[in-house]
């Protein structure tokens, strides 16, 4: 689960990045950014991290409830042989859909 929290934040941040630099424009006595495609760029990034790092913590727990229910470790795990069914697979990849979703809502708009 501290995966699927550090991937959420850094879609989260990616996203707003992008958002506060479109906004930064519309603020009074504010100058036009010296570098204005670097904040895309950097919310691209941060949103693909984050989406690669629910990918991959899925990755890591069925491999690790797998090995859990098929080791030495299976009678003290409380995992059975069909595996241990939690919401963190569900979960997981509903944030990454939406990771997804805002990956592309970025760059369509940028492009």
């Amino acid at each position: 689960m501290a995966w699927v929290r550090t991937a959420v934040s850094l879609i989260g941040f990616g996203f707003a990045i992008v958002q506060f630099f479109d906004r930064m424009d519309q603020m009074p006595g504010v100058g036009p950014a010296r570098y204005p495609g670097v904040a895309h760029y950097l919310g691209l990034s941060l949103i693909f991290c984050g989406v690669m790092a629910l990918v991959i913590s899925l990755w890591e727990y069925r491999w690790i409830n797998r090995y859990l229910a098929e080791g030495s470790f299976a009678a003290i795990a409380g995992v059975s042989a069909e595996g241990k069914h939690t919401p963190t697979i569900a979960a997981s990849v509903l944030l990454a859909a939406i990771g997804i979703f805002a990956f592309f809502a970025v760059l369509l708009r940028f492009v």
